[in-house]
């Protein structure tokens, strides 16, 4: 019996989802997500909260078999499998022997089982390059193998209407029973930039610690962005900032727009530091009002300052900076939110690239 519901033309599943930033996407180019998978309970609870027609399973991925849940092929089937193997700027866990490196089984387990007509795949860019680009190429290739004309590329979400510099890896499949198209990168369309302050500048001013439920917008929406995000809302939620301590904040006001821990460095603000030798550049970042931000990932623990005021980044900035909804809510304790929002596919970017699949399908 098929459990799941909806157009059967444009069902898609999930797998590896966390809080659905990429269903966010496929929802606004016109797919309908019936199922979705993803182990961590606080994520999965944030991504059933937000789809309330989906079936989401918190499970895991090894221990789902699809075909209980539906014996129609869906139109699409996209995730990303966990990344810390294959990211550049984690060094510890980069390495063949991690077992979050075999995880794209499981996706290619789900493409063997429920036979989409497309499939769309996405990692870090360290994904493509991680063993001389072995495992890149084998992931196509056992897809391809699976009956598919693939194609892949680097996209960088600020070409395409999201306030932030980064780049993700695709690979995008179609059935060669269809007709096997293969996904041109070049045809989606890119947009104007839009800057940090077009993003969150209408967001309440916030101090260091605060954390405001409900507040009103401060002022009205100064970008076609900024509209699309509140759509319409009068209100907006969860505006939480973590607290620093006091000699945190000291560093922050010494770093203008652009810079990072050296300006706290040479003001002696560093002491505490017993080598600054392997910082990264990202770390206590003051994001430049006038550009895109720097990549949202784990945004607290890297100290990104607000370009304006001297506290970090609320929640609710992250998101926008990510181009989540104003009315998308995120389950569990602030830290658990945090990494939801940093570890999420921009939903705008997603869009752009559903909306072209539904272009060649059309």
């Amino acid at each position: 019996m098929d459990k799941l519901k909806g157009n059967d033309l444009k069902r898609a599943v999930d797998i590896f989802s966390g809080a659905g930033g990429l269903s966010i996407g496929a929802k606004m180019a016109g797919i309908n997500p019936v199922l979705a998978v993803e182990f961590d309970k606080y994520a999965a609870k944030t991504y059933k909260r937000n789809h309330k027609n989906t079936i989401v399973l918190p499970e895991n991925i090894k221990d789902v078999n699809p075909l209980k849940y539906t014996k129609k092929y869906p139109f699409i089937i996209f995730g990303g499998p966990p990344c810390q193997g294959f990211s550049i700027a984690n060094t510890k866990t980069r390495n063949i022997d991690n077992p979050n490196n075999f995880m794209f089984k499981e996706y290619i387990r789900f493409v063997d089982d429920l036979k989409p007509e497309w499939f769309l795949f996405e990692n870090v860019v360290g994904f493509k390059s991680f063993g001389k680009g072995e495992f890149a190429k084998e992931v196509e290739n056992e897809l391809a193998n699976l009956g598919y004309e693939t194609s892949s590329s680097v996209l960088n979400a600020s070409d395409y209407g999201v306030p932030q510099k980064r780049s993700r890896f695709f690979i995008i499949g179609h059935k060669k029973s269809k007709g096997g198209i293969q996904f041109d990168f070049n045809k989606l369309k890119k947009q104007s930039t839009v800057s940090v302050e077009e993003a969150i500048h209408d967001l309440p001013y916030l101090t260091n610690g605060e954390k405001l439920e409900i507040s009103s917008y401060k002022s009205s929406p100064k970008s076609e962005f900024a509209k699309l995000m509140r759509r319409k809302r009068r209100k907006i939620s969860q505006n939480f900032v973590t607290e620093n301590k006091p000699h945190i904040i000291e560093r922050y006001k010494v770093i203008n727009q652009g810079e990072n821990w050296k300006a706290a460095q040479k003001k002696g603000l560093l002491n505490s530091y017993s080598s600054t030798k392997n910082t990264h550049s990202g770390i206590y970042k003051r994001l430049e009002a006038d550009k895109p931000s720097v990549t949202i990932a784990n945004y607290r623990k890297s100290m990104l300052i607000h370009p304006y005021e001297d506290r970090g980044l609320s929640l609710r900035e992250a998101a926008r900076l990510q181009s989540f909804p104003d009315d998308f809510i995120f389950e569990g304790s602030l830290s658990f939110q945090q990494q939801q929002v940093g570890n999420a596919v921009p939903p705008l970017l997603a869009k752009v690239i559903f909306e072209q699949i539904i272009h060649y399908s059309n």
